[in-house]
């Protein structure tokens, strides 16, 4: 089949936009590893879940700080009450008085735990960021690769059906066939011009996307080192079901806020203890200078924070039976995946095993009885679209094993470890 693109389509608008990533490839190469690293680096989302892992820390330093102490100071004239009372000139009296609350070590140990399993959730957020995005960066280069296959079933599809009317031109100029079929080839011309068009555009808003989730850091002119028909190498289902519960970053920000959760009980009853504070106190004036120590015990005798230890304990009977659902629903989405996957591959083996090879020869076999004059053009164009849909078809199965591949890497969140160290 004859492929003239480039001499058809350059001075169009939709194939230069096309062609300005192709040109330049040579120089701007990227594989799916590398648009994964640039988004990892540059995706504004990812940025913020990773701040967050940040403000996380920044609480387990405030929970494990140690109260302050608390001081006052009072001061003032200290004279007699009655004026017959002569007890010498008026002077100052001082007092200072520190306060230094005992935490209970319940409480504080608690807290602290707590908050690092606050660390640990916010960690798990930004590893399911990152599988997202990997995943669907994966996904968005496919769907550029779907569409440029598709642009060159169109551009071949354009070419025979150029070359195809310039035959019947000429037969309708001798007089051997009658114009209506130029009419009819013409419709035919304009109809794949117009498809090969919208395949074009089609590639720009894929290339689009892939920017737009790199945050710009691909150069306009990039291309992708990849095919559809790339490998897929994955464990077993057995393999993959028995490593999700351990992998899988939604199950382990579930498992750490469940725990951050029956930490908060533990907080709570522990809160109901008795607080100690230790007091000290420093007392002068004219004639006396005093030194006392003490202790100040709040005691819990009217409510024992009945409130907020159920509020807890109900909090953390949520997390658990969303993390038993989560536990449960993402095993599924695997198998779904898995299905999805095994019926592409099974697609794209019985595109690849003779239908694709048979549609194409019996293009062929149709072109050249069109030419010889035994066979009319509505063969050839039928022929052709048994091809057009057949590779179109392949394509799409490709397609939808690449995308079922990247799900089952975005639930057990695999993707290259060495993009981002934390």
């Amino acid at each position: 089949m004859q492929k003239k693109f480039v001499g058809h389509f350059l001075g169009s608008f939709a194939a230069g936009l096309f062609f300005s990533g192709v040109v330049t490839a040579a120089s701007n190469l990227y594989t799916i590893e590398d648009i994964q690293r640039l988004g990892l680096q540059a995706n504004g989302l990812l940025q913020a879940a990773r701040t967050q892992v940040e403000i996380a820390k920044s609480e387990v330093v405030s929970a494990a700080a140690f109260p302050n102490p608390e001081v006052s100071f009072m001061a003032g004239p200290d004279s007699p009450r009655l004026p017959e009372i002569d007890t010498g000139p008026a002077s100052m009296q001082r007092q200072v008085t520190v306060s230094q609350p005992l935490e209970n070590p319940l409480l504080r140990n608690a807290r602290i735990d707590g908050a690092e399993a606050g660390v640990e959730a916010s960690r798990a957020s930004l590893d399911q960021a990152r599988a997202d995005l990997t995943a669907r960066l994966r996904v968005t280069v496919y769907e550029y690769l779907l569409r440029k296959g598709q642009a060159e079933i169109e551009s071949d599809i354009y070419d025979l059906m150029e070359a195809i009317r310039r035959r019947i031109s000429l037969s309708v100029e001798v007089g051997e066939v009658a114009r209506f079929e130029l009419i009819r080839a013409d419709t035919e011309v304009m109809t794949a011009a117009n498809r090969k068009q919208a395949t074009l555009l089609d590639v720009e808003r894929s290339r689009i996307a892939l920017l737009q989730l790199t945050a710009g850091t691909l150069p306009p002119t990039f291309d992708v080192v990849a095919r559809l028909g790339d490998p897929v190498d994955l464990p077993s289902l057995e393999e993959l079901r028995a490593e999700l519960p351990v992998s899988n970053p939604d199950i382990v920000r579930l498992e750490a806020e469940q725990a951050r959760a029956n930490l908060r009980i533990d907080q709570e009853k522990a809160a109901v203890l008795p607080s100690v504070n230790i007091l000290y106190s420093n007392y002068q004036d004219r004639q006396f200078t005093s030194n006392t120590a003490g202790l100040s015990v709040k005691i819990p005798l009217f409510y024992r924070r009945r409130g907020e230890i159920d509020a807890a304990v109900f909090d953390a009977a949520r997390l658990r039976e969303t993390l038993d659902y989560r536990r449960y629903e993402i095993v599924r989405l695997l198998e779904s995946a898995w299905q999805s996957m095994e019926i592409a591959r099974r697609r794209v083996e019985m595109f690849e095993g003779g239908i694709v090879r048979e549609a194409e020869a019996a293009l062929r076999v149709a072109e050249t009885a069109f030419r010889l004059g035994e066979r009319g053009f509505m063969e050839v164009l039928d022929t052709q679209r048994v091809l057009r849909n057949t590779r179109s078809e392949l394509l799409q199965a490709q397609f939808e094993l690449q995308a079922a591949a990247a799900e089952i890497d975005r639930l057990r969140a695999h993707y290259p470890q060495d993009q981002y160290i934390e």
